[in-house]
């Protein structure tokens, strides 16, 4: 290496350096020429003058404190240091900060406001009321004769078409509007809507004014319906739009946000039902196969099959019976012939000595009948199942009374010793 040079890398070391060191928290004053924001967060633009651009990067834990969209050809005044990034000898803006260009009285008082009104915990999330899902019943408060209340009127036409809308008249700027707005809001609260929507069309800074008063902050603030706040254009930001429910970014858009779409849930409602179909036809079709294969399987083991089977076995064994007789008896015809005779007398001897016992037997019955042995005035007692003396029946028993004539069933009322 010759004396007097250097590596790139220190170069750029040198330039990172002093960069670094000479450029740290500039304000620097330009047009958004180009802006990403990426899925971390962090948001990526460049701003230009007529001569040059400069690449620009705000990271996720600055760029989520920021209260309106980065967006191209917006005038701009960027807070922040130059970064070098030494392996490609780049330079970039880090970015601590964005606010609009050109803050006069009306933007400081903003600010102040703002700040003011975040301190008293108006913007804090837990403060926020959720949003319904389905809503019956909304109040616009807007002027009436406004293009944004007719455009918002086409939107609830065209995505839900079951919604109440009462309209609340209003001057949306000007010198009293603030507090008509206010008294607007209040009003609405009381007419047991499902959400309110306060707003009007985009403007100068002057007029959308009204909707930076503490006035309007405070009433939307103590509101116990759920509100939107849908000021301005996108790029408008007010400080109702940080104290209600939810920003929309324009009166169009805040219906789109709240109202549900009629085509995508009939849509859905359709498909469900197809879906339903479908399953429930499936499901139908495969309980029928199961059923014909039990039908199948109760066929090849049913009680009627088996007994079918049987009796056609029966039937053979009944053919073959008979042949197997009919021969036998026709070998021996001649041989039962001269035996007839002698089992006919057998048969009369063994008939003449059962006579014979069983008429002893029936004598031997009759001497031995308890019936005939009981004497009279004599019965059988039994309590719970079983035969007991008298000696065992307490008062109050229930117990049954057996002779060879009557049976009783008898409750114990007294019971004396003798």
């Amino acid at each position: 290496m010759s004396q007097g040079t250097m590596t790139v890398s220190s170069l750029n070391t040198k330039i990172k350096s002093l960069l670094e060191t000479t450029f740290m928290h500039i304000l620097v004053e330009g047009e958004v020429s180009s802006v990403t924001y990426h899925n971390s967060g962090h948001v990526y633009f460049s701003i230009k003058d007529k001569e040059s651009s400069i690449k620009c990067v705000m990271f996720r834990s600055n760029s989520n404190k920021m209260k309106f969209r980065l967006e191209r050809g917006q005038h701009v005044v960027v807070n922040g240091s130059i970064s070098v990034y030494t392996p490609r000898g780049e330079y970039q803006l880090m970015t601590l900060s964005i606010e609009p260009f050109g803050q006069g009285a009306l933007a400081l008082a903003y600010e102040q406001l703002k700040e003011k009104l975040q301190k008293k915990g108006y913007f804090e999330q837990s403060n926020k009321k959720y949003q319904p899902q389905y809503l019956k019943k909304i109040a616009l408060v807007t002027a009436s004769k406004s293009a944004a209340l007719q455009d918002m009127l086409k939107i609830i036409e065209k995505r839900w078409r079951l919604l109440e809308v009462v309209v609340i008249d209003t001057l949306v700027q000007g010198d009293k509007s603030a507090q008509q707005i206010a008294e607007a809001l209040k009003y609405a609260d009381t007419l047991g809507c499902d959400a309110i929507v306060v707003g009007r069309g985009g403007g100068s800074k002057e007029d959308l004014w009204a909707f930076n008063e503490e006035v309007v902050a405070d009433a939307i603030y103590n509101l116990n319906t759920f509100v939107v706040s849908a000021v301005g254009h996108e790029v408008d930001v007010q400080i109702s739009d940080f104290v209600a429910d939810l920003r929309a970014p324009t009166p169009s858009a805040a219906m789109e946000m709240i109202l549900p779409d009629q085509n995508e849930i009939l849509y859905t409602l359709n498909e469900m039902q197809e879906r339903y179909v479908r399953v429930m036809k499936q499901l139908v079709g495969n309980k029928e196969k199961n059923l014909k294969a039990f039908e199948e399987e109760f066929g090849r083991h049913s009680v009627s099959r088996k007994i079918a089977i049987m009796e056609k076995e029966f039937e053979i064994l009944e053919d073959e019976f008979k042949r197997v007789m009919q021969y036998q008896m026709t070998q021996n015809e001649n041989k039962l012939k001269p035996l007839q005779g002698e089992l006919k007398e057998k048969l009369a001897y063994a008939l003449q000595l059962r006579i014979t016992g069983l008429k002893a037997l029936e004598e031997q019955f009759k001497l031995s009948n308890p019936m005939v042995k009981q004497k009279e005035g004599w019965a059988e007692v039994v309590l719970a199942g079983k035969r007991v003396d008298l000696a065992f029946i307490k008062k109050d028993d229930k117990f049954v009374i057996t002779d060879t004539k009557t049976r009783l069933e008898v409750l114990c009322t007294k019971k004396e010793i003798l």
